[in-house]
């Protein structure tokens, strides 16, 4: 073959591994994303096919009957492809940088086939056979490629198989049935407020979601009414709730001077018009449950906290952000709007958050605690937590802070035991305490090695009762582990009562 044929091979090769570590591994996590079971199948297909190919070219020179079994492998794959780009079309919203790629990897392909169907052909017209040859610097890509596609074709299969286990309540399955409501609310598309989107649409209630860009909202469970500005709903309008979860990604971004900024715009720009639209509509909302974080209770030292316990002013930018966010969120109350200032913890589910985050290096055997490890966290499902806004939304004794936190913090040595153990996976990478502020800063002080206990005192008395309570179950059912280990069986209150007190 040509040294021209060879780079098109080569640049099949960078811009393939491009594609699955860039896009489907790391941007869309398609391994744990349910509706791409089949797409995960075609692709574990056709880089089988691939890894056969690479390891024919890269060291063999073959003849007769095995060049047209090439030949034919190499015009399958184009079905595999056009398959695969129909189930893309029909299951997600592929971003520009993967469509660019898709199309280059096309052409490429196109222009590789053009010049490798005569070389083959050629070589079919000899007596069958196959004999081992090296082929110089080329060998090596071929090579590694052929690795690489067998690596990630098996672990493609796997995970489809591993996605049918993945257990995902219907929405409509999770929010108790009741009188339709109008609801309003901001950050609809976000990692939290699209799975409460999907399940109050499900039940039946009138959801208007806010967000500044109006694509941002195509995922969105139908029928879902979508504005980009509140100033957009008039004052006659019917909002029977307001759910403000609206603000930019806290780990989204080193927190640097502009970062910092952009998190506390994010958050105290839209609240700030979600309290200037109680004050101009005529009928007050019976609600509003604003969004905060654990992070007003400081990252300092490890004291259990509920909601009655008062901040420790201890000068974190977390704590500053939420208490400004919670301050403006309060004025709501000036306007005689039940007010429920939501503070979240660690939110759990793989579609997102920072589950989803750790699933890559866990599922390939390099997770490991932050630091010590015995820093506490303070976790909920999302599920669990989406229940939780419910029912502050439909308990009219619930005013003020609540914490959105299962019962039973962990230790962070504790979680990645448990996320090893619900993957199958051994842990014993550690993230030493100085490289993360090293190369975190701040952002590595307060999140990641930050410790906070936090109990929801207010939500048993309120008589919520949480369905994921022991750590171990609700990740083994979040992952898709095979059928081992405890149940899935909420706490009752004694229960839950004995547990928190043995921590």
């Amino acid at each position: 073959m040509s040294d021209m044929l060879w780079m098109l091979i080569v640049a099949q090769i960078v811009m393939g591994a491009v594609d699955t570590l860039v896009h489907h591994e790391f941007t869309e996590r398609l391994a744990w994303r349910k509706s791409q079971m089949h797409e995960l199948q075609l692709h574990g297909i056709r880089n089988l096919v691939y890894c056969g190919v690479f390891l024919l070219l890269g060291v063999t020179e073959i003849f007769g009957l095995v060049a047209v079994v090439a030949l034919l492998a190499l015009y399958g794959e184009l079905i595999v492809t056009l398959k695969d780009f129909v189930e893309e079309d029909k299951t997600r919203k592929l971003p520009p940088s993967e469509r660019v790629l898709h199309t280059l990897l096309a052409l490429n392909y196109g222009a590789i086939l053009y010049g490798i169907t005569p070389v083959l052909w050629a070589q079919a017209a000899a007596q069958t056979g196959l004999a081992f040859a090296l082929h110089g610097f080329w060998t090596l890509p071929c090579l590694v490629a052929s690795i690489g596609t067998l690596v990630f074709g098996l672990r493609d299969l796997a995970a489809s198989r591993r996605l049918k286990r993945m257990v995902r309540p219907a929405a409509a399955t999770l929010l108790p049935k009741g009188a339709r409501r109008s609801v309003l609310v901001t950050g609809g598309t976000g990692f939290i407020g699209s799975r409460l989107v999907e399940a109050l649409v499900a039940r039946g209630d009138d959801v208007t979601v806010l967000t500044r860009n109006a694509k941002s909202a195509g995922h969105l469970a139908a029928p879902v009414r979508v504005v980009t500005s509140l100033a957009q709903l008039h004052s006659g309008e019917k909002i029977d709730a307001i759910v403000n979860l609206a603000g930019q990604a806290t780990a989204g971004g080193l927190w640097t001077g502009r970062y910092r900024r952009k998190l506390l715009r994010s958050r105290l720009q839209v609240t700030r018009e979600v309290v200037r639209l109680v004050a101009r509509l005529a009928v007050k909302p019976a609600v509003v449950v604003s969004g905060s974080a654990i992070g007003v209770y400081g990252a300092g030292p490890i004291l259990a906290q509920d909601e009655m316990s008062r901040p420790e002013i201890d000068g974190s930018f977390a704590q500053r952000l939420c208490l400004a966010w919670e301050a403006l969120a309060l004025k709501a109350r000036e306007h005689g709007v039940r007010t429920v200032l939501l503070r979240i913890g660690i939110v759990l589910d793989t579609e997102g958050g920072p589950l989803g985050q750790m699933l890559a290096p866990f599922e390939y055997g390099v997770g490991g605690p932050f630091g010590d490890g015995e820093q506490w966290m303070s976790w909920i499902s999302r599920d669990d937590l989406v229940r939780l806004i419910d029912h502050a939304m439909r308990d009219k004794d619930l005013e003020g802070p609540l914490n959105g936190v299962a019962p039973e913090p962990v230790k962070n040595g504790v979680f990645v035991r448990a996320l090893g153990k619900a993957l199958r996976r051994p842990v014993f990478m550690v993230l030493p305490a100085f490289a993360l502020k090293a190369a975190l800063g701040d952002l590595a002080k307060e999140i990641f090695l930050g410790s906070q206990f936090v109990r929801p005192a207010r939500a048993w008395q309120s008589g919520f009762r949480f369905n994921d309570v022991r750590l171990l179950a609700c990740l083994e059912r979040l992952v898709g582990a095979p059928e081992r280990g405890e149940p899935l069986v909420p706490l009752t209150g004694s229960e839950s009562a004995r547990a928190s007190a043995s921590q």
